[in-house]
């Protein structure tokens, strides 16, 4: 099977805008008999009329409506293509933004809040696993990654990680099992009450280790979660104490639904940003990574 000639569609779309032959061929500078033939081509190619001519002027049949708009996405993605490789003109309007699952959505807000109400922006928005989510990077069908952990750099790989915040990590629990007891003590809390924490693999339950080990506690671990949001939801439901950075649940602090307890010493989270090295990186990127990030 022979493929499409692209001369043709070409004639055939400038032809399908003007609605009238003549015109067309004028602006095109050729004559209007070798305009026919490429549109006779066409419908050739394609097998099927693509105008009704009526006297002068030309109506798209069903199959032409058809081939308009494909020729329209075609010619479309042509001029996106040379505008995003010269890198002149309006941006690239397609970001593909890939998070970790169990990633704060609210930091995930945060991140994102630049391109929010552009009407020539269009995010796709993607979840998985930390390795699932640097493959999709590395196989370009994403344009940057949002995780807690900074991937390791080799020779075979070109991750660029971007550290975006570093936020601390405090007990949070709801004001009922706070509101009479604010003169305790972080060790005193941790002895007196269940705690929910996120699993082993996490930076935060690392550290916290480290620190009940310090402080000589067994403290009673109630619940150990992966999903950030159900940490919230457990800590709201008044399971124990959640350890966690307070832009988590951000919302509920501000609405008094949970009370920040104690900042853990020595705990953070950290926020990262992953891209590729690439010869023609999105230009949406630019004021993402730029901006403050105001949690």
């Amino acid at each position: 099977m022979s493929a499409l000639n692209y001369n043709h569609l070409r004639y055939f779309w400038a032809v399908a805008h003007d609605g009238n032959l003549t015109r067309t061929a004028e602006t095109l500078n050729v004559t209007q008999s070798a305009l026919s033939v490429q549109i006779r081509k066409l419908e050739a190619r394609l097998g099927h009329p693509l105008f009704d001519r009526r006297g002068r002027q030309l109506h798209l049949t069903e199959a032409g409506r058809i081939a308009l708009d494909h020729a329209d996405a075609i010619f479309s993605a042509g001029e996106e293509l040379i505008v995003t490789l010269r890198n002149t003109g309006s941006a690239r309007r397609v970001l593909r933004v890939g998070a970790l699952a169990t990633l704060s959505r609210n930091f995930q807000m945060a991140f994102l809040k630049p391109l929010f109400g552009r009407a020539d922006v269009e995010l796709v928005l993607r979840s998985g696993s930390t390795s699932e989510l640097l493959q999709s990077l590395e196989e370009l069908s994403l344009d940057i990654v949002l995780v807690n952990q900074a991937p390791s750099r080799d020779a075979l790989t070109r991750f660029v990680a971007h550290r975006l915040a570093e936020q601390p990590v405090s007990l949070i629990g709801t004001r009922a099992r706070l509101g009479n007891r604010k003169k305790e003590d972080l060790a005193q809390r941790l002895r007196s009450h269940p705690i929910i924490l996120p699993t082993t693999d996490s930076s935060v339950k690392i550290g916290f280790d480290a620190l009940v080990d310090r402080l000589g506690i067994r403290p009673q671990i109630v619940a150990e979660v992966e999903d950030m949001a159900m940490m919230r939801l457990l800590a709201r439901q008044d399971i124990g104490l959640a350890v966690l950075p307070p832009i988590v649940v951000k919302d509920e602090l501000d609405s008094g639904i949970l009370v920040e307890a104690n900042r853990l010493p020595g705990i953070t989270e950290n926020f990262y940003a992953v891209t590729m090295e690439r010869k023609f990186p999105n230009p949406l990127l630019r004021p993402l990574l730029t901006h403050d990030l105001l949690m």
